[in-house]
């Protein structure tokens, strides 16, 4: 068998596209589950649309997502250049070459032509009107220095066949088809010629890629059957889609990786998570490590429906990670959005504890931890909760024995605090959990929060603990 060598080619047109990660993923899940290579290949022909910086985002995005290309620009390889502008003086041979098999022809048209070609309704096909320039025109042409490209001549009549492995037979009518450009007039190659070539001499198996290449691929096969090359086995992934309606689509700054990240994400739970959109493991599982990932990998789980980008569930799967993390790789994450918290001499570790498993995305953490930062002023009214039978008389009552609790206590970390608290309660003849409950509104004013109230008491320390005790039992007054 043919060694399995799969590639991903993006181009550096700005930040990695959760669909653009996908197949990069796929790619690499394939091949490695077939112990072959996955190849990076930067496609970067439409100088207009480069941007600076965006070769470095792919590169970043695919080692952070553990995406080891085993062949790529800065890794070195075979079957170099892997960049498409470094490799511009290889096309205009071949593209001459499929020019003397009938595969292409030299174009003159000016763009005042091109635009003539519209119709009624805006759309536009060229019409063939240099193909029966004869090849030693073209040439006396050329050498007058008269611009040109050079485009692929589709058939008028008949239909293309070919095999796809999600898809089955995939039938597409000439008919449909445009004689695109191969060669620009700046003698760079488009997309459609480039990656036929790259394939071919990079040795490519397996191309995989998203389905609105299904209906161009016909064009790319005639380029193969005219050379004698052996065509590669495709693969087209089903759509993502931001809806039930809308694709999820890069042009409108949907789902962008780095995105992600910045909003609290970690890379492992974003490429677990786009693992799943379109692909279903036998065992049906959910949270999978890389490794894990290419051991069930099988093309057999590709769905061929549309999947829907279910951010509810991605949140869920980030939780998971954050909840398995050791402390110390929790706090190394979570660095930048503590950061962005003034926490003073809080104890960071202590933090870290309380709230790892109580958030599912890291940029919660400065909203979550606000209340140990300050705590607003709040109407007594908190105290009223009929579930843990307290209201503001009962805090009252609590608050001023609870005060000199703490005052006098020893230690002030978590276990001794609940241990001597709850004496407390016995003796005022109440509930631990009511004087618990008023205790956590007095110092944090929310109902609600990460930590019951010793863990908030052994993170604030024993000084600023009792200041907020006193402060609420003057908002009580």
């Amino acid at each position: 068998m043919k060694k399995v060598r799969t590639r991903f080619a993006p181009s550096p047109t700005g930040f990695m596209h959760l669909g653009g990660l996908r197949t990069a993923l796929y790619a690499y899940l394939f091949a490695k589950h077939n112990d072959g290579d996955f190849i990076l290949r930067i496609e970067d022909t439409d100088r207009e649309r480069f941007v600076e910086g965006a070769l470095e985002v792919i590169y970043s995005s695919l080692l952070s997502s553990g995406l080891k290309y085993d062949e790529g620009p800065d890794v070195g390889g075979n079957y170099g250049p892997y960049v498409q502008s470094e490799r511009k003086n290889l096309y205009l041979g071949y593209a001459k070459k499929l020019i003397d098999l009938g595969g292409a022809y030299y174009c003159f048209c000016s763009k005042e032509r091109l635009e003539s070609l519209t119709d009624e309704n805006g759309n536009r096909k060229y019409d063939k009107h240099c193909l029966k320039i004869s090849k030693e025109e073209a040439e006396r042409r050329i050498a007058n220095g008269e611009s040109y490209v050079i485009r692929q001549n589709i058939p008028l009549e008949g239909k293309s066949s070919y095999e796809d492995l999600i898809y089955g037979t995939i039938e597409v009518d000439y008919s449909d088809l445009e004689d695109n450009i191969l060669i620009k007039s700046d003698g760079m190659p488009t997309y459609n010629f480039a990656n036929v070539v790259d394939d071919h001499l990079m040795e490519i198996s397996h191309v995989i890629r998203g389905t609105e290449y299904l209906s161009s691929t016909p064009k790319y096969n005639l380029m193969y059957d005219a050379f004698g090359w052996e065509r590669p086995v495709y693969i087209h992934l089903p759509t993502i889609m931001k809806d039930a309606t809308r694709k999820l689509s890069k042009r409108y700054g949907d789902a962008n990786f780095d995105d992600f990240i910045s909003k609290g994400y970690v890379e492992e739970a974003i490429i677990n998570y786009v693992a799943l959109l379109g692909w279903c493991p036998k065992n049906n599982a959910e949270k999978m490590a890389v490794p894990e990932m290419i051991e069930l990998f099988d093309l057999t789980g590709i769905s061929k429906s549309p999947s829907i980008f279910d951010d509810v569930k991605l949140k869920w799967l980030n939780g998971e990670y954050l909840k398995a993390m050791s402390d110390e790789e929790f706090i190394k994450r979570a660095k930048p959005f503590f950061e962005k918290c003034d926490i003073g001499s809080l104890n960071v570790e202590k933090i870290a504890k309380l709230i790892k498993s109580r958030i599912e995305i890291l940029s919660e953490i400065p909203e979550k931890i606000a209340f140990l930062i300050k705590r607003e002023d709040f109407d007594k009214a908190l105290y009223e909760n009929k579930k843990q039978k307290t209201d503001y008389l009962l805090a009252e009552k609590v608050l001023p024995v609870v005060l000199k609790t703490l005052e006098n206590i020893s230690s002030f970390d978590n276990d001794t605090l609940f241990a001597t608290l709850s004496q407390t309660a016995e003796s005022l003849e109440i509930k631990s959990r009511q004087l618990f409950y008023v205790l956590r509104i007095a110092l944090t004013g929310l109902e609600v929060t990460p930590g019951g109230a010793t863990e908030v008491l052994e993170i604030l320390g024993k000084e600023e603990s009792i200041s907020r005790v006193k402060s609420a039992i003057e908002l009580l007054k």
